[in-house]
């Protein structure tokens, strides 16, 4: 993937300093608007031109305002990996970084949240949840060595990795990448998706193209849509090299795959359209693309090692991946606003006729910024 290939992450960045701007204008309106309204509605020689219901109003907007700025002043993107475990998740992220940053295959699995964002310092370094302290990583057995030895850490935990962006120039764009544990190894979902979940931007579903949607995916995704509405959720069917064992029933399991993750994405949950839907469903392989950009990095032949056929096109569609998924943000389907979450309800649409909200003057300008 070229310097191109990332380019909708600046798109991002330039979004959210735009966005930005636009509350730090009308936060400072609003504010001014609710002191002259207070004034007023104080003012004897001004009696009955302000009351006490409207400085009342101004003064939540002002409130409002201010948890809008606080949720808009983080700067990163922050894509999340939801999964069963052992589908592949670590490996997907990796395939992105180009470089074998998490630990994978055989014998690791995943014990609990581990983000991975970049550091302008030349060393990699992880914090644990409850700690500032840094610990130096030089190699993936020392993460996972650390990693599984820290008897604190549950499924629960965060663990926070920093990685050079000398390195990954997919990091240097304020973009977090989260690994989770497999969501069948807990019961605690409400707990993962209230510490986890709500200001993600985008959520990666990686299924195992071996088998089908299993009802734990579904169950986790339908609690996630309860939470958040109309999340930005992609499907990665990993494996799909699989297929080419059986190359005369390969159209037929792709079409199989397919429309039960349509079905789920667009009559399930409900999160996007028919036009929509067919570009947030991938079929891939995350071990083969991390092989050939591995050694491609080291000066080798891409299409080195043991590569099935047809790795080219799953090759083509894991990178359509990557550049549909880090350029939905800046285009957010119909009914999600740019605003994460905990800001949704904020600036939620009133029945026509019935509002007296004061936002509603700048709803219009925020949409047309977006």
């Amino acid at each position: 993937m070229d310097q191109e290939d990332i380019s909708p992450l600046k798109h991002f960045v330039i979004a959210k300093r735009t966005i930005n701007c636009i509350f730090d204008q009308l936060q400072d309106f609003v504010r001014e608007g609710s002191v002259f309204v207070k004034e007023t509605w104080h003012s004897e020689d001004l009696e009955q031109v302000a009351v006490e219901d409207q400085c009342v109003q101004m003064q939540a907007c002002t409130r409002k305002l201010t948890i809008i700025r606080e949720v808009l002043a983080r700067r990163h993107m922050k894509v999340a990996f939801f999964g069963r475990t052992s589908n592949g998740k670590s490996t997907v992220i990796n395939a992105m970084l180009r470089e074998r940053v998490l630990p994978s295959g055989i014998g690791h699995t995943t014990n609990c949240f581990l983000s991975v964002e970049g550091t302008d310092g030349d060393m990699a370094y992880l914090t644990t949840e409850g700690s500032d302290e840094r610990q130096n990583i030089e190699t993936v057995n020392q993460l996972a060595h650390a990693l599984h030895m820290d008897p604190d850490l549950d499924s629960g935990c965060l663990v926070r990795m920093f990685w050079p962006k000398t390195k990954c120039a997919l990091l240097r764009d304020d973009l977090v990448l989260l690994d989770s544990p497999g969501i069948d190894v807990t019961s605690e979902l409400d707990s993962w998706i209230d510490k986890f979940c709500l200001d993600a931007d985008v959520f990666v579903l990686v299924a195992n193209a071996e088998s089908t949607l299993m009802n734990t995916e579904k169950h986790f995704f339908h609690r996630v849509s309860e939470r958040i509405s109309k999340p930005n959720i992609f499907i990665l069917n990993n494996r799909w090299d699989v297929s080419v064992s059986e190359p005369e029933y390969l159209e037929d399991v792709r079409k199989q795959h397919m429309d039960r993750c349509l079905s789920f994405l667009m009559d399930e949950l409900r999160v996007v359209d028919a036009r929509q839907a067919p570009n947030r469903i991938f079929f891939v392989s995350a071990k083969e693309v991390l092989s050939s950009r591995m050694h491609r990095a080291q000066g080798m032949p891409e299409t080195g090692g043991a590569l099935a056929e047809g790795f080219q096109e799953r090759l083509k569609e894991f990178q359509r991946f990557e550049r549909t998924c880090l350029a939905l943000h800046t285009q957010p389907p119909p009914g999600r606003t740019v605003v994460p979450r905990p800001c949704a309800s904020l600036l939620s649409t009133p029945t026509p006729g019935t509002s007296t909200d004061p936002l509603d003057g700048f709803r219009s300008l925020f949409h047309s910024q977006r």
